[in-house]
This record gives structure tokens, sequence and C-alpha cells, in this order.
């Protein structure tokens, strides 16, 4: 196959039968008319206004930076590059109308040949298999029970998860209502299935091939009846599928990673009932999974996505991506110090050659960290797959992986690094520390104003000097927090579990007396400010614990 190469201009499809002149002179004539003439200003206006290109540069035309992706396969950085067939398969797909349930069943048949599964169905990405597959095993086919999710009154609520199989990935099977239940080994197991057990869920990891892996699990769970999802997003496609042959009932897939197909699509393949009753509880249908619809034009990229993936040379580009970080290594390693490894993957997800590149950051005179936001912040943009600050005699790091690489990125990226190494950015010299200012050890109550809405929260500080130590306790959640007081300046993070992930909140302000106000970093969600107050004992807004299911 044909490796993806460097975007091609677009035709300009509309642009190319109208010129600028044009549609002024369309508007004066319609204002002279007396035919729609704010319309007709309107238009003249939006011409006159610069705005999206057609070709390379479109996104810089409307202000954004791209990058190029060392880092992988992240849908913050949006997916993979899909394969020119699939791109081909959406433009004609667009072309014509067709009717969706017959679409999905002859692709299903045809996902059935091409992977040796029972039946598949494309879905708007691998978070709405997981959601579909889960309204799938509570409700089935039946319409009355469809329409009630995510009322789950009187039906099957609980998802059990072998407790490494807990991720943030999985709020998708939890927005259909369902109670997760955890479980560390095959007693808690058996224990925990009842009737109420909708399903099991696994996510792929190494650990699913342990001794408490998904073989053991679905053994037990076909002694019950209860179906098993296994969540695969990231994994290259096995065929025959390792996952059903282990026996789960389900395996979901992300379109946009290993497959390269839309980054808007997802594959949900597995027991023929199951996977139709999954397309049911999916748009167009209208059911609990109607927002997540997959258009015609996803529907046929996905599935040339797989009929590509049998047909791709998968040697040809590991030897090529192993080629791009032999180029770069080469290039940093004329910096004395400099040393490089090569990283092989472990396991089916984000498979890809990884490359290491370590060195001393007291004798180059830049960190790790430091040269990955050069990178990032410089001109080509350039995002590495990760860095690490040298503690306790280790040595600085980032690393590459080729994976969403583009022919052309790797001298690109090797001229970048060897620059940076060889030749830092100078280092603003370290402020000394300033004495604190004030002592804010007790209990302070915290107001943090979002974008949109607002919380109240509670603080408890102990501080030694200028290190802070202490709780920081939310609605529902709660952890410790680490940070340190300067001067005026206080500075301290937190991290609560919640469910499958931990929420970061990473707070900067200014003490002022008995108050405190800033800014608080809250990783993806954003920014929000926060003001805390001193606690008056006896008063309302008391420090409240969360909840144990933490």
């Amino acid at each position: 196959m044909s490796i993806t190469q460097r975007s091609q201009k677009a035709s300009p499809v509309v642009a190319s039968h109208w010129s600028r002149r044009d549609l002024f002179r369309g508007g004066a004539l319609a204002a002279a008319s007396g035919l729609a003439p704010a319309a007709a200003v309107s238009a003249a206006a939006a011409a006159a206004a610069p705005g999206m290109t057609f070709g390379a540069d479109m996104y810089q035309s409307i202000g954004v930076r791209p990058v190029i992706n060392c880092r992988g396969t992240f849908t913050i950085l949006s997916g993979s590059l899909m394969l020119p067939e699939c791109r081909q398969a959406m433009n004609q797909a667009s072309q014509n109308f067709v009717q969706m349930d017959e679409l999905m069943e002859a692709v299903g048949k045809r996902l059935a040949e091409i992977t040796g599964a029972e039946y598949g169905i494309v879905t708007c990405g691998c978070a709405a298999a997981l959601a579909h597959a889960t309204a799938a095993c509570i409700a089935g086919a039946d319409p009355e029970k469809m329409q009630r999710l995510p009322d789950l009154t009187g039906l099957k609520n609980e998802v059990i998860a072998p407790n490494y199989s807990r991720n943030v990935y999985d709020h998708a099977i939890r927005m259909l209502g369902v109670k997760m239940i955890e479980v560390a080994n095959e007693d808690e197991l058996r224990r925990a299935i009842g009737p109420r057990t909708a399903m099991i869920m696994v996510l792929a990891t190494p650990e699913d091939t342990g001794p408490f892996g998904l073989k053991p699990i679905a053994a037990v769970a076909r002694e019950h009846g209860v179906p098993v999802l296994v969540d695969a997003a990231a994994e290259d496609l096995t065929i025959p599928n390792v996952h059903l042959e282990r026996g789960a009932d389900l395996v979901a897939y992300s379109g946009g990673k290993a497959l390269r197909g839309p980054q808007s699509a997802g594959l949900l393949l597995g027991r023929k009932d199951l996977v139709q009753a999954a397309w049911l509880n999916s748009a167009p249908h209208h059911a609990a999974g109607r927002a997540m619809k997959a258009g015609k034009e996803d529907i046929m990229g996905m599935l040339a996505a797989v009929e590509m993936w049998v047909r791709r040379d998968h040697q040809a580009e590991w030897k090529m991506w192993e080629g791009w970080l032999d180029e770069i290594s080469r290039s940093v390693r004329r910096v004395s110090g400099v040393a490089t490894e090569v990283r092989q993957p472990q396991g089916l997800s984000n498979r890809s050659p990884r490359l290491v590149i370590q060195w001393d950051a007291a004798k180059l005179g830049v960190a790790g960290d430091e040269v990955y936001q050069t990178l990032y912040d410089g001109n080509p943009r350039i995002v590495l797959a990760g860095s690490s600050r040298g503690r306790d005699g280790e040595a600085d790091s980032v690393s590459i992986m080729p994976w969403q690489m583009r022919p052309g990125d790797a001298p690109v990226v090797a001229a970048e690094l060897h620059r940076v190494l060889s030749n830092p950015p100078s280092r603003k010299p370290a402020p000394q520390p300033a004495v604190p200012a004030a002592d804010i050890s007790g209990q302070w109550d915290l107001h943090l104003s979002f974008v949109l809405g607002s919380a109240d929260h509670g603080l408890v500080f102990e501080q030694k000097e200028a290190t802070l130590t202490g709780t920081h306790v939310g609605e529902r959640t709660g952890g410790d927090l680490r940070g340190r007081v300067e001067g005026d300046q206080v500075q301290f993070r937190s991290s609560h579990p919640w469910e499958g992930t931990r929420l970061g909140y990473d707070f900067a302000g200014r003490v002022s007396g008995d108050s405190m106000e800033g800014e608080v970093d809250l990783g993806e969600y954003g920014k929000a400010t926060w003001s805390a107050k001193r606690h008056t004992y006896g008063q309302p807004g008391g420090l409240v614990r969360p909840a144990k299911n933490i």
C-alpha cells in the first residue's frame, strides 16, 4: 500500500465558479432591485473579509498552527492521518443517498468476511461502540426497554470490571447509568455476578493475559450467561481476533488510530445478535445512542480502512518508522554526551517503536521538559512523545514515536532536536525563594468559578516554613495537596480520584491576610478562577468529607 503523503491542495470547489467581483456585483444588483438587501450586504461583507482558504495552508488561514506529530494517535492531536483510500471512499459516499439500515447490513456482512467475527458495525468512535454495546447488553432489541434508557428501573444496571481495567474512557459505559463494580480476582468476580449484571468490561492491556485476564473472566461469564466487552481502542486489528478467541463476546476499536480510518469512526465486532442490537440502539434509530451518529461517509471510510488493513504492507511501514528514528538518532548523537535507544512496544496497543534520547542536563544546560516545550513552541511546531527531568542521578530525556509522522518529517525533527541540544535556549536565573509573608495553616473555604458554573470546596493546610501539605475536598471528591508559599505567592496541587480517572487541580495565587485568590489549571478541562477565605468556626461552610466511593 502507499503511505499517506503530505496533503495535496484541494480544488476550490465553490470559489472556482465565482470571483470576488462577481459577488459584489450580485450584492449591488440585489440591493438596487430591492431584493433581500440585508442578505446581499452580508454576502458582500463575508466575501470581503479574510477567511478560510482551501489548500495546504487551510489551518493557518483560520489562525491554527498544525503540528508535526511525534507522539502518536491521541484524540487531542486529532488522531491519525487517514489513508488515501479512506478519503476517496468518503468523497464517493458523500455523492449518493442510501437507506442506512441496508447500508449497515451490507457493511456488517463485509466486516464479518474480512475480520472473521460473526458481525460488525461502524460507530462514531470507539467510545460510541462502548456505549452502544452497553445499551445492547441492558435493553437488547426490545423497543420499550430501549426507550427507557438511561432509566434503569427494573433493568440490569451493573457492569463488572477487573480493577486494572478501570479507566477514564469507561465514562462511555457509565453514561447509560450503570453502576461499575470492581473485582480483583476470580472469587470476587463470582460473588459479584448476579441478576443485575448487564455485562463485564475488560480493557485490552498486558494484564488481560495474566492469571485474572480475559480468558478466565470469559469462562466465568459464560457460566452465568453474561456477555464480555473488550475495549481495544488503540490496538492493532488482529485477524482472527485475539479477544474473541479468548472468549469475549464484543470488542471495540477506534477507527482513527492504528486503522487510520476516519477519526470520528469506530468498530464494534463480535456476536451477531449483540452487535445487531447495538446498531438498533444507535442512530438513525430513536434510542439512547441517537446522539452518536455515524454518517454514510464515516461508515464507508471505516470499511475502506478495514479493507486496507489486510492489504497494507505492515513490515514495510515498520521499517520506514525505524529508518526515520535512525535518521533522528544519528543527528542528535552528533551532540557530545547524547545517547539514544530504540525501544520496542509491549502488547498490541500503540504498537510502534519508540526512540529515547538521553543526556546529562548539567553538562548540556537544558532539561528534558525544556526541550519538549521549546519544540512545541517552535516553528515548525513539533509534539514529542514525552520528556523527563533527571532526578537522583538519572539522565534527562525526550522520546519520539514515529507512528503518525509523515514522509519528510524526520529530517525536520532531526534538525530541530540537534539545534536545541547543541545550542540550548538561555535560561533565566532562578529567583531566590522569598520568605513566606503569611502562615496559611488551618481550614479555608474555597470558591471556584468555571467558564460556566461554580463550586464551593474546602482546603486544610499544614505549613512548615515554605512547604505546604494538606487536603483539598470537593463536593464529592477529595485528595491530598502539596505546594509552597513564597512571599505573598501561593502554589499548590491536588489530585482527586473518581471512578476510572483522576481530576487534577493546579492552583496559583496571592495571599492577602485571611484571603487568597488566583487561577487554577484544570488540565484538559481548561482554567478557572478561585478565591478562598479563612474558615470561621461556627459559621456555615465547614469542611465536608467526600463520599467513600472515590
